[in-house]
């Protein structure tokens, strides 16, 4: 069953292609990260046990301008599950998240990840979960300014390729300092910086404020991502009047759509939607994601590690709660494949098998 499931998706796989391929032009209003030209306005943001190579790999073939890797702590690169964080594979502009506190560690963690293919070294300061603020990394740093520029010397230093830097807006709303974290990153040689629109103790509660983005893009000359809460091609739009950014990170918003940010990649740079994908060929995108992830983490690792993007997928195609139950409880890959195609309501495929 699981060969003429995979035979039958490559095939409507390919033949979705032909929608992907209007390409957006030369660099198509894209941005520059350093010596870097990225072709779109659209990026897919890191997010830990989500981007890993299958979703970024899919984002960037359907129009992602780039596609960060998961976090990676920079002191534990030498563990497999790191290690597995930094898979480029076959993409080609590997950008690769790493997050700590020590400049030691952050600067190792660097010429690691530059030796693995990295073309680009994201700094995490926007993390809000407490495992990672507890160890004062990610937007724990932005309580010390002082401290966070040590990290950004000492990562700029370790490497020849360019260095972004991930931020919230500040630790809370009494200390909204992103503007001046930027603005001292920058002096350092930062190329780009991506805000998300919340302070780290708002998490994810309320809506990001894609205007007070505005204010950090007053503070530099580099380009500003603005991210938080894209949803939509309007959402995206909006984002980009109100911050006045450069560009769009995709996090949530693309969790079982990984085409959602080629999507609005498409639509910033034409002023156009693209047709929406058949229900074969987003299965076939599902398919091809679990595979890979199966491939990379091993049958048993993978089961658990593909359950929130199969969940998303199938809520997205309109599968009903008792079909994602089953899918996300399912311990053989045979049944989850076939769930699935009954979750995109694919009945060629279900006959098939």
């Amino acid at each position: 069953m699981q060969t003429r499931l995979a035979a039958m998706h490559n095939f409507d796989y390919n033949l979705s292609m032909t929608l992907v391929a209007d390409k957006l032009g030369t660099h198509a209003g894209g941005l520059r990260i350093g010596s870097l030209q990225l072709q779109g306005r659209a990026l897919l943001a890191p997010m830990a046990g989500v981007t890993d190579l299958g979703m970024r790999r899919l984002a960037r073939r359907f129009g992602a301008a780039l596609a960060v890797s998961e976090m990676v702590s920079s002191d534990a690169l030498g563990r497999r599950q790191a290690r597995l964080r930094l898979e480029r594979g076959d993409i080609e502009l590997h950008s690769v998240q790493i997050a700590g506190c020590d400049p030691t560690a952050m600067a190792e963690a660097a010429r690691l990840a530059e030796g693995s293919g990295a073309a680009i070294i994201d700094i995490n300061m926007g993390c809000p979960v407490r495992k990672v603020t507890g160890g004062y990394a990610g937007s724990a740093l932005m309580r010390d300014l002082d401290r966070a520029l040590t990290l950004v010397k000492a990562t700029i230093a370790a490497v020849q390729i360019p260095v972004t830097l991930k931020m919230r807006l500040g630790w809370d709303d009494a200390s909204r300092n992103a503007p001046e974290l930027a603005r001292r990153a920058e002096a350092e040689g930062v190329s780009l910086v991506s805000v998300h629109g919340r302070t780290r103790c708002q998490f994810y509660d309320g809506h990001a404020d894609w205007r007070a983005i505005a204010a950090v893009k007053a503070a530099v000359r580099i380009p500003v991502v603005a991210n938080g809460d894209c949803l939509s091609t309007d959402d995206a739009v909006e984002m980009l009047r109100l911050s006045g950014a450069d560009a769009v990170m995709i996090g949530r918003g693309a969790i079982g759509r990984p085409w959602f940010v080629g999507d609005i990649a498409h639509h910033l740079a034409t002023g156009r939607s693209r047709p929406e994908y058949s229900a074969d060929a987003r299965l076939a995108v599902a398919l091809e994601h679990y595979e890979t992830i199966l491939s990379l983490y091993g049958r048993n690792q993978g089961l658990r590690h593909a359950r929130k993007h199969i969940a998303a997928y199938a809520r997205h195609a309109g599968a009903e709660i008792a079909l994602r139950q089953r899918l996300v409880t399912s311990e053989e890959p045979r049944d989850v494949m076939a769930l699935l195609a009954q979750a995109f309501m694919a009945p060629q495929l279900l006959e098939a098998a």
